[in-house]
């Protein structure tokens, strides 16, 4: 079997890694206040944001998340006095949220106030996925959180789940979540709990301004064919800001005590929202690429992902080899890839900050990560999006597996600096490692690049180039940082071109 056929059947399967990949914690405690639901540390979980006097956790599942959800607006139409913390991981349940051990981390934080929303993922498919749980579950799940955070002194707050946008032939919705939504009704009346009935409130708008507007909320996705569709679950920037301001009014109704860190009007999008709607509706992109040679065009990622965009993206590669974070920065390189002025910035470096000539090395934990924090302070100052890339797997292989630790340790380093400076991660490494661990040796090798100018500098006397990409590696891996880029930050959705989903019962 080819390695892109490979690839296409394990895509649903890899793409969880960079979602659910949880980073172990440090002892180390940034000098800087962070947020726990960027980086979780249980050391300083409960320690709060400065000058807030009330702190409101989300829990729940990607429609309550940042990216994807209506987190970002919720947060927005609240106060500064509020720490509003979005605990919410997409794809959980009110099974795995706990499996995860998501649930004790919320805990930890030790908020006044829970919202919490599950359904999305509880109720039961054809595919009857590990997640999903019968009713009787559900209930017993719920029943169990709002019991838990009473006993921790928290306040919980039940939250409806959010309608899909399904509308039928009569121009209204037809929700297929009202079992679990009137079932989390009953735990609410039964256990005396605050309920915010954000299905019932979100079928009345919807059905009010009609699938044309309803649809304007939505982000997009790519059907089996490959061609972009309406996301009827999740939320662009505005869905977020409808829906979240939504969510804030019903908890004012809910908890009166709380309606003094309600905004009296609706929150507006930000800059950084109206450029992301701009992307969305079709506007032009610019997306500049910087790293080493593991990115750059001649035996890198870079020339699949730019081939993967449609013609909307001005798409530049700007990596280099043989480059480090400190060489890039010290040739002058970065200051070159700033003048572009791009939308956004995909970042990766590792390969030659590992090597130990002065003009390149860097620690993982102190010069490499400043680093990186460098980079993003810079994109972030010229108003653009930065984005953190681990770097990309060798594919040497000892016993029967790809090995990476010298890489890992960068990794782990770029996870760290992109939650804790809350900027986008994709966690290439994991990924490419993930997809190898599929392969044997020699299949693997079918990615090798031939006559890369690096070759004996990255594999010393090896025939074999094990680190550059021929012209299938660089389609295979370009694909799976566009596919993984577009989860995170959705507004590129329909910048990615669509594959078709392979036929075959596996895939089925």
């Amino acid at each position: 079997m080819k390695c892109w056929h490979r690839y296409l059947l394990g895509l649903a399967v890899l793409s969880w890694v960079s979602a659910s990949a949880w980073w172990s914690v440090t002892a180390q405690t940034p000098a800087q206040w962070i947020s726990p639901a960027n980086w979780f540390n249980p050391q300083t979980a409960a320690v709060r944001k400065p000058g807030s006097t009330v702190r409101i956790d989300l829990i729940g599942d990607s429609t309550q998340t940042k990216n994807a959800g209506y987190g970002r607006g919720f947060c927005a139409n609240l106060t500064a006095q509020v720490d509003c913390l979005d605990m919410a991981k997409g794809g959980a349940s009110t099974k795995t949220y706990r499996q995860q051990g998501l649930w004790e981390h919320a805990l930890e934080t030790r908020p006044d106030y829970m919202l919490i929303q599950f359904g999305h993922n509880d109720e039961i498919s054809p595919n009857h996925l590990p997640r999903e749980v019968p009713l009787s579950d559900y209930i017993d799940n719920l029943r169990q959180f709002v019991t838990e955070a009473r006993a921790a002194g928290v306040q919980p707050i039940l939250v409806t789940p959010l309608t899909r946008r399904y509308f039928g032939s009569d121009g209204r919705i037809h929700s297929d979540l009202t079992a679990y939504s009137n079932a989390m009704i009953d735990v609410a009346k039964q256990m005396q709990a605050p309920l915010i009935d954000l299905q019932v409130m979100s079928i009345a708008y919807l059905d009010k301004v009609g699938k044309a507007e309803g649809e304007k909320l939505s982000i997009t996705k790519k059907d089996r064919e490959g061609k972009t569709v309406t996301d009827e679950t999740h939320l662009n920037w505005e869905g977020s800001y409808v829906f979240g301001r939504m969510v804030a009014v019903g908890m004012e109704k809910a908890m009166p005590v709380l309606a003094p860190y309600v905004l009296p009007a609706p929150a507006v999008l930000p800059p950084a929202g109206v450029e992301a709607m701009s992307v969305i509706d079709g506007g032009p992109v610019k997306i500049v690429l910087v790293g080493d040679s593991t990115v750059a065009t001649q035996g890198g990622w870079g020339p699949g992902f730019c081939a993967v965009m449609t013609p909307n993206v001005t798409c530049i590669d700007d990596a280099r080899n043989g480059r480090s974070t400190k060489s890039y920065i010290d040739e002058g390189l970065w200051s070159a890839a700033l003048a572009e002025r791009g939308n956004y910035y995909l970042i990766q470096f590792g390969h030659n900050d590992e090597k130990q000539d002065p003009g390149r090395h860097t620690d993982p934990e102190t010069t490499y990560a400043a680093n990186l924090r460098l980079f993003i302070q810079n994109v972030r100052a010229i108003g653009a999006v930065p984005v953190i890339i681990s770097p990309l797997a060798r594919r040497t292989f000892h016993d029967g597996k790809p090995s990476n630790q010298d890489l890992q340790l960068y990794a782990d380093a770029a996870r760290r600096v992109a939650e804790q400076d809350g900027v986008p991660f994709v966690d290439l490494l994991a990924l490419s490692d993930r997809l190898l661990s599929t392969m044997t040796q020699a299949q693997a090798d079918q990615f090798d690049a031939v006559g890369h100018p690096d070759q004996r500098a990255e594999n010393g006397s090896a025939k074999l180039d094990r680190t550059h990409l021929d012209a299938e590696g660089k389609q295979v891996f370009g694909r799976m940082v566009a596919d993984n880029l577009s989860r995170q930050l959705v507004e590129l959705g329909p910048d990615v071109k669509g594959v078709p989903a392979p036929a075959t019962p596996a895939a089925k």
